[in-house]
């Protein structure tokens, strides 16, 4: 009979697979990478800032994670497939993608500028479909594999000064959904987590006092979330033994914000 410990690393245990953590020099991404690595996983950081990604790698193998960095342009194709064909030379195929990358901008409706929505959806929602579309190539003659993508609470409820942002999440759970059911007979598991409010360098800047007060009004445990609590979340909807039967789901890690919505 085998122990609890062999039990669970049975269903969640991730050794001997690659995962790619785009986005993964920002502390989201780190996070996520940081879990999985811990769970067995070689880890590939990609971000498009070099020093994230060196001092992310750093940080992984101080934890004694086996890791490697690679600089990349999540709205260039050929960018993305330079990174995959890497991480491929290095792990031997690509088991995992995490599509982490994203940015932020809080303005009024009518100061919304046409530049910075464009910007904002291209690394956001075109940069997901670019590395979805870029790793499921190789992923339908390798046997199959599982991805991740990052929403938000606001994927679909509303909320004040970030009207890009939220309809680029609102694209990502949709996306997640199709490719999900496009590929389900092939071998590849396609789901979203949305994470509710979890201070980082993206959204720091938009939280004022007012802001502050009602998102602790709106989140009944009173609190931020940790990025530690969304990990148990990424590995259960990547590994391919305990996540298994899900696909196309968008999984909210909120503190509750979701459901106190009226």
């Amino acid at each position: 009979m085998a122990s609890s410990a062999e039990y669970l690393n049975g269903l969640f245990g991730l050794a001997g697979q690659t995962a790619v953590v785009i986005g993964g020099g920002g502390a989201l991404g780190l996070c996520l990478g940081t879990g999985l690595g811990k769970a067995g996983a070689k880890i590939v950081v990609a971000d498009c800032r070099k020093a994230q990604c060196d001092e992310a790698v750093a940080r992984l193998k101080a934890e004694g994670i086996e890791a490697i960095g690679i600089e990349v342009n999540v709205t260039d194709k050929q960018s993305l497939c330079a990174l995959r064909d890497e991480a491929i030379a290095w792990g031997g195929k690509v088991d995992m993608l995490v599509n982490c990358a994203g940015i932020n901008a809080g303005t009024s409706f009518l100061d919304v500028d046409a530049d910075v929505w464009d910007k904002i959806m291209a690394v956001n929602l075109k940069g997901t479909m670019l590395s979805c579309q870029v790793f499921i190539e190789k992923m339908l003659t390798s046997g199959g594999g599982s991805i991740l993508n990052i929403g938000s609470v606001n994927s679909d409820k509303p909320l004040s000064r970030v009207f890009a942002y939220a309809a680029s999440k609102a694209g990502v759970v949709n996306l997640t959904a199709n490719i999900a059911q496009e590929f389900a007979e092939k071998g590849i598991r396609c789901n979203a987590i949305c994470p509710g409010f979890f201070p980082a360098e993206q959204n720091r800047k938009l939280l004022d006092e007012k802001r502050v007060e009602n998102i602790m009004r709106g989140t009944p445990m009173r609190r931020y979330g940790d990025p530690n609590e969304l990990v148990a979340t990424a590995i259960l909807l990547l590994s391919k033994n305990a996540g298994s039967y899900i696909t196309g789901a968008a999984f909210y890690v909120d503190g509750g914000f979701t459901c106190s919505w009226f």
